[in-house]
């Protein structure tokens, strides 16, 4: 497959508009390639880790939470965000520990994901958890997680059923899945 000769925006002035704990939204304008301008604003995030941890029965920890955001209930699988600099292995152990009380024995990179790369940086790094050991941290004092254990098969059944819809936990359970041969 060729790519085409896109050329890439370039940023002619940048405007924060806010800067919080974790995102900053700025607002760029941007000369195309046509050497017309346009806006755009964008999201700054410092990137993630999401981390299916399978146990010796091949069942995946879910953790259920309320996403104020969303206005709802999600089942997800565990994941947090990066600290400024951090590797995001050590960040994927450390998240596991916090939301599910498990640290990894092996942790395998799946790859990544951008979030939505029309306003935001957000890049998601995904692992597989395997050889889990009883180990917790404590979690972030804002989050109020219960923790479920289901079936690979089960969860991509509940993808399919719409139980199961942010695209980080659709993308690491596909992912594994295509590993284990599902």
């Amino acid at each position: 497959m060729t790519t085409p000769d896109i050329q890439p925006e370039i940023s002619l002035q940048e405007t924060t508009v806010y800067s919080g704990r974790v995102v900053t939204l700025i607002l760029a304008d941007i000369q195309l390639a046509n050497g017309s301008t346009s806006k755009r604003e964008v999201v700054r995030h410092p990137g993630g880790v999401g981390i299916v941890a399978l146990d010796e029965k091949d069942h995946v920890l879910l953790v259920r939470q309320y996403r104020f955001a969303a206005g709802r209930m999600l089942l997800e699988i565990p994941a947090g965000t990066l600290e400024p600099g951090e590797d995001p292995f050590v960040c994927a152990e450390r998240e596991l520990q916090e939301e599910t009380g498990y640290k990894p024995g092996r942790l395998l990179g799946l790859g990544g994901i951008y979030l939505a790369p029309g306003y935001t940086s957000e890049f998601l790094h995904l692992f597989l958890a395997r050889e889990l050991q009883e180990s917790s941290l404590p979690m972030d004092d804002d989050e109020a997680i219960h923790l479920e254990r289901v079936p690979v098969s089960e969860a991509l059944a509940m993808i399919e059923r719409g139980d199961i819809i942010d695209s980080k936990s659709i993308v690491g359970l596909m992912r594994v899945a295509r590993q284990l041969g599902l």
